[in-house]
């Protein structure tokens, strides 16, 4: 499928209505074609299919669902770890909404089977200087790094972050919501004693607090904790 054709297709999708909610949730988004995301999963799964190299080689930037079906078709497509590490490097840099951050990191399914390699790969994006490069790791972990040989490497990782745009901070408050669910204990001890700023660590707080998982008295023993 050509460049042409995956942009008449974008076209024969687009949801006008749908176009105007999401932009006005993804703000610094490129120009909106206004396209599901199950639809646009559906044709990355037809292009991973075919010849894929070629499709990232020549894909177009230029709308949000362009960038978007990069992102998928590299997390769907069959290829060896290097390659797929070398596909994701080229990737990362176009990513400059949490958006495409998080819709690219969740298809990325690989990592869970690959955690080693990933981690490692992981590394520079973790203390990257670029906000969407720091928020693309964080989510990574929260993502497929949820088990318990993980936490406490996550934990210093995010003590050790620059955590400079508010992308990476509510991301990290995400995560630290995330491991509190699956790990309370583990998870307050570090709330306890943590190198987060204020404002990460009291979105963490909050996050816990409206989980649906959390009952009301711990709830109050979070509320009680905010800085």
């Amino acid at each position: 499928m050509d460049q042409k054709k995956i942009r008449k297709e974008l076209e024969r999708l687009a949801d006008i209505e749908y176009r105007d909610f999401s932009s006005a949730l993804v703000p610094d988004a490129a120009p909106m074609i206004g396209v599901r995301i199950p639809q646009l999963r559906h044709l990355a799964a037809d292009i991973a299919g075919e010849d894929w190299h070629s499709y990232l080689r020549t894909a177009k930037d230029t709308s949000f669902e362009e960038i978007m079906l990069q992102g998928m078709v590299i997390g769907y497509a069959k290829c060896t770890l290097e390659e797929r590490f070398a596909w994701i490097s080229l990737f990362v840099p176009k990513i400059n909404n949490w958006s495409v951050c998080d819709s690219f990191c969740a298809g990325l399914k690989f990592a869970v089977k690959n955690q080693e390699e990933t981690w490692s790969f992981l590394q520079p994006y973790l203390y990257s200087d670029k906000e969407f490069e720091e928020r693309f790791a964080v989510v990574m972990l929260l993502d497929h790094f949820t088990d318990e040989k993980w936490i406490s490497s996550a934990f210093d990782a995010f003590n050790r972050m620059n955590r400079k745009g508010y992308y990476v901070r509510m991301a990290i408050a995400w995560a630290v919501s995330k491991y509190y669910i699956k790990y309370p204990q583990r998870t307050l001890n570090y709330l306890q004693n943590n190198m987060l700023d204020n404002e990460t660590y009291n979105k963490a707080l909050q996050k816990i607090i409206e989980s649906l998982r959390v009952d009301n008295e711990t709830k109050k023993m979070i509320r009680s904790m905010k800085h």
